[in-house]
């Protein structure tokens, strides 16, 4: 919902003196986090509910005498412990009003997951090119990104930053009146001033940790760190560490010039690669690399690796330019691994000929804080630049600012490393990146036939996988519940007995439907999707419901009951088809790893008149024949909108 958001931010006058309006993006009348007090909390779903939308989901993934099984298993848990289970957790959340039930168990989830983060959870989102081609120029863009991005921090840290706001009635909420009105509203109550108007404030509790952040391996249970008196940034070039001051000790920024001069002197530096590249580390299974941590730190590196830990963020130059958009994905997803510190809350990563991303470490936050921080330094670097092709560097002496950062290295940690090159190598060869642009429609064609363009890009997706495979399978679509105090994400299951049905009949059953008959089946998908859409973002979906009753359990120490021992339980959670969209004025495309070693990552966007898919997939499944599929799946269905008789 967020996510699609069009965010607006006027931006402050330039000049460089020293404080004033250069420092920020602009000063928001309305605090930034003027409604974070009064937003209302992420509810815990009525246990049947949650049964019912489980079962619902099911449905279409088993045969008669399976379902019968998990119904009966369904059943069973909802009168029994699962009931015993809800209470608890009803009255722990009543406890605990400052936050939201799926917080603690969320961060659990993430950060005792022992598989290494590179694919299996961080994603990527590339920035479209500057509008202007001559500030595509990696040192002008790199600058111009690196002071939009402090810009952002400095505001936000303010409170100036623009407090984010989901607008269905733009024209009355989005004003200056508004504003004005609300900021002198109580903070304890500022919601219900914004509700009032169709405006709905979110979350904004993850966006401190996007600066100065890190994630830090440890055995069983990583930890995040934050460390807001840091003043440097770290910059990766060639698999060397740089580190530098942009923030004096008065908290004002460095100048641009002088920025772009610490940046043109890396760019320049022709130190060799190191022979034994520190990154690699952080793609390595947690706990391995969390002894190969300590074994860093005993061996004098604690200074070095504190630098890392606490810079701003990481801003990473490659030395190659981008060849095509598999390329640019495959960049962005993981890279060479030597040039890389995945660890980072984000990684901002800039090739030689300019092309822009981010990769971010995914516990801390979510989708929406990121792309609102892209939203913002994309236009900020695009409409006021703070540096030009003319700019000249600030003769300063760069050798005497930024230091390189010498990392003390035994046989062990490089034993370490050279296994963790191999494993990286090996991964990112067996991960396959394919991609479609269908041009034959979008979300304007699919808005006039009244159907939802979300529904119509998830019902290719199962066709596509009937297609191909003759299966309907686990699918989640992720949501954001970001309307909540501490709301995270909650899944869609767009799998359903009404895509399974529309499914059939397009690939099967075509003879069998008139063009109508099947607009009608698409209809009743499209209501569907509708409907579990709104669920999921009003916190009433049904998978964080059950994760957090099973946390619970486990907590607990009781035994695992008997419900989620059921095959279909884990069928359902081992998620084939993981999809994810966004559409923003500042990204081009994003994308992320298969969460399961036989299924596909799948980033979309609904364009007003093309649909985009970039799919991740490992040898196990078909990625460029899956993408076949669903443009044949998208062609069927806008011809059969169109009334349009369609052949097998």
């Amino acid at each position: 919902m967020a996510a699609r958001q069009l965010l607006r931010a006027a931006p402050g006058r330039r000049g460089y003196s020293g404080a004033g309006a250069a420092e920020f993006l602009h000063r928001s009348i309305v605090p930034t986090m003027h409604y974070q007090k009064s937003l209302p909390r992420l509810p815990v779903p009525k246990l049947e509910d949650t049964i019912k939308r489980y079962l619902n989901a099911q449905k279409p993934l088993l045969n008669d005498d399976q379902f019968r099984k998990t119904e009966e298993l369904a059943h069973d848990f909802e009168k029994g412990i699962g009931r015993e289970l809800h209470e608890q957790l009803v009255a722990q959340d009543n406890q605990n009003k400052h936050t939201s039930y799926i917080t603690g168990p969320w961060f659990d989830m993430y950060l005792k997951a022992r598989e290494p983060i590179l694919l299996n959870f961080n994603p990527f989102m590339s920035f479209k090119p500057d509008p202007k081609p001559e500030y595509n120029d990696q040192l002008i863009r790199a600058t111009n990104m690196t002071v939009s991005a402090i810009r952002f921090m400095k505001t936000f840290r303010a409170g100036y930053l623009e407090p984010e706001v989901f607008h269905l009635n733009p024209e009355k909420s989005d004003t200056k009146l508004f504003k004005k009105i609300i900021r002198f509203v109580p903070s304890s109550i500022s919601w219900f001033g914004a509700y009032m108007v169709n405006a709905y404030p979110l979350d904004m509790s993850q966006y401190f940790r996007l600066f100065n952040s890190t994630r830090i391996p440890k055995l069983s249970k990583d930890e995040l760190y934050t460390d807001e008196k840091a003043r440097h940034l770290l910059v990766l070039r060639n698999g060397n560490f740089y580190v530098f001051d942009v923030i004096d000790r008065d908290g004002n920024m460095l100048k641009p010039s002088e920025i772009q001069a610490h940046l043109k002197y890396i760019l320049s530096d022709n130190s060799p690669a190191p022979a034994f590249p520190l990154g690699y580390l952080t793609s390595e299974n947690r706990n391995t690399w969390a002894a190969l941590r300590k074994n860093l730190l005993d061996n004098g590196n604690a200074e070095a690796l504190q630098k890392v830990d606490s810079a701003m963020f990481c801003l990473t130059l490659d030395d190659f330019p981008i060849k095509d958009l598999v390329h640019l994905s495959h960049t962005m997803l993981h890279g060479d691994g030597a040039n890389r510190w995945y660890d980072k809350s984000f990684s901002l990563i800039i090739a030689k000929d300019g092309t822009a991303g981010i990769n971010f470490e995914h516990s801390w936050g979510d989708g929406v804080a990121v792309l609102r921080f892209q939203n913002e330094i994309f236009k900020d670097s695009t409409t006021t630049p703070a540096i030009s092709p003319q700019s000249q560097p600030a003769s300063v002496d760069s050798s005497r600012a930024v230091q390189k950062l010498d990392f003390k290295l035994n046989d062990a940690l490089k034993a370490g490393i050279t296994k963790a090159k191999e494993t990286f190598d090996a991964t990112v060869k067996s991960l396959s990146l394919n991609m479609i642009q269908f041009q034959e429609g979008g979300k304007e064609l699919l808005k006039q036939k009244k159907v939802s363009p979300d529904a119509v890009a998830q019902l290719a997706f199962q066709m596509a996988f009937l297609r191909q495979y003759d299966q309907t399978v686990a699918t989640y679509e992720s949501c954001s519940t970001a309307a909540f105090k501490h709301g995270r994400t909650e899944t869609i299951r767009p799998a359903s007995v009404h895509t399974k049905k529309c499914s059939e009949a397009f690939v099967k059953g075509l003879s069998n439907h008139s063009t109508g008959e099947l607009q009608n089946l698409i209809m009743e998908c499209s209501k569907y999707h509708g409907r579990l859409t709104k669920e999921a973002a009003m916190g009433q979906g049904f998978d964080r419901h059950l994760f957090s009753l099973r946390y619970l359990a486990s907590s607990k120490g009781l035994p695992l009951p008997e419900f989620y021992q059921d095959q279909a339980y884990a069928r359902l959670n081992h998620n084939i088809i993981s999809t994810s969209t966004l559409v923003s004025p500042a990204v081009q495309l994003g994308g992320f790893g298969p969460v399961v070693a036989d299924g596909f990552g799948v980033g979309y966007q609904v364009q007003d008149d093309w649909i985009g898919c970039n799919v991740s997939s490992y040898p196990a499944r078909n990625g460029k024949e899956y993408l076949q599929c669903i443009h044949k799946s998208l062609e069927d269905i806008f011809n059969v909108l169109k009334g349009k008789k369609i052949g097998s």
